[in-house]
C-alpha cells in the first residue's frame, strides 16, 4: 500500500447527482488509508440536486453541503482513476488517470423512486469498484 491513498474522480456535466453520489458512496465503503473519492464535472451546477441530497440521506449520508465543483486538469492530473457518468460526448477527457465509463441515467427531475433505483445502482457499482481494486475497508 502506497503511503499516499490513490484519488478517484467521479464525474459527471453539472456534478449535481450521480457524480456526487457515487463520490458520497466511495468515500463511505472505501478505507480512506487506501483511497479516496473526489467529484467534480464540466458544466458545475449551483448545488446538488434536492433528490439526490433527499435519496442519500435515505441512507445516512448527508451531502446537504456539498458543492459542485469543476474538473480542471489540476485534478485530473492527481487521479489514478477518472469514473465517467454516462454522459456521452460531453464526458470529460483529460490525460493521466485510467477511465471508466459507467452509463448511469441521470436523476435529475425523476421520481423519487426512479432517484432510489439509480441511488442503489450506484451503490452496487462502487462497491464492486472498491472491492475490485483492493481499497475495501477492513
Amino acid at each position: 500500500m502506497s503511503a499516499t491513498p490513490d484519488t478517484v474522480i467521479f464525474a459527471c456535466v453539472h456534478n449535481a447527482g450521480r457524480s456526487q453520489m457515487a463520490a458520497a458512496f466511495f468515500n463511505t465503503l472505501a478505507d480512506p488509508r487506501k483511497a479516496r473519492a473526489l467529484s467534480a464535472g464540466t458544466q458545475p451546477a449551483d448545488r446538488a440536486h434536492p433528490e439526490v441530497i433527499e435519496a442519500l440521506q435515505e441512507v445516512g449520508i448527508d451531502i446537504g453541503g456539498a458543492v459542485p465543483r469543476f474538473l480542471d486538469t489540476e485534478m485530473a492530473g492527481s487521479a489514478r482513476w477518472l469514473v465517467t457518468m454516462g454522459c456521452g460526448e460531453q464526458c470529460p477527457v483529460v490525460p493521466g488517470p485510467a477511465r471508466v465509463d459507467w452509463p448511469v441515467d441521470d436523476p435529475k427531475g425523476q421520481s423519487v423512486a426512479r432517484v432510489r433505483e439509480i441511488r442503489d445502482e450506484l451503490r452496487d457499482r462502487v462497491q464492486a469498484f472498491v472491492d475490485e481494486q483492493g481499497w475495501s475497508r477492513g
